[in-house]
């Protein structure tokens, strides 16, 4: 089973584009995990004074995640890098095996893995 680490820009787009994650990565035969840096972020998402449609997709990719606690393995990239996209970044590059689910461009320029991405706004696929 191929694991896959998403970032917190892929969430949303998911919720805001309706693609079911879960269901879409369980189908793909992937194990998710969520850095508790992403969660940090839609947190501080919810409470900034950001546009009401983006920290509602915050809200409810928090949601989600919550119900679906027992479906992804969650870690800390502390020890990976300063931020949540370095920590991504270094903790990829250190695990070959995992994918990366970003819409991050920079960030999937900088991964020498397979990216999962969504393609023709509903689908996800596996690029290299």
């Amino acid at each position: 089973m191929d694991k896959v680490i998403l970032d917190t820009n892929f969430i949303m787009t998911c919720v805001k584009q309706k693609i079911d994650l879960f269901w879409d990565m369980k189908a793909m035969g992937m194990q998710i995990i969520v850095p508790k840096q992403v969660i940090n972020e839609l947190n501080r998402v919810i409470k900034s004074k950001q546009k009401y449609h983006f920290r509602e997709d915050a809200e409810v990719s928090l949601k989600i995640l919550e119900n679906e606690k027992n479906n992804y393995q969650k870690i800390d990239l502390k020890k990976y890098g300063k931020n949540t996209d370095s920590g991504i970044r270094n903790f990829a590059n250190a695990h070959k095996d995992v994918l990366v689910a970003t819409m991050d461009q920079r960030l999937k320029r900088s991964i020498r893995n397979n990216k999962v991405v969504i393609r023709g706004r509903k689908r996800l696929q596996i690029v290299q």
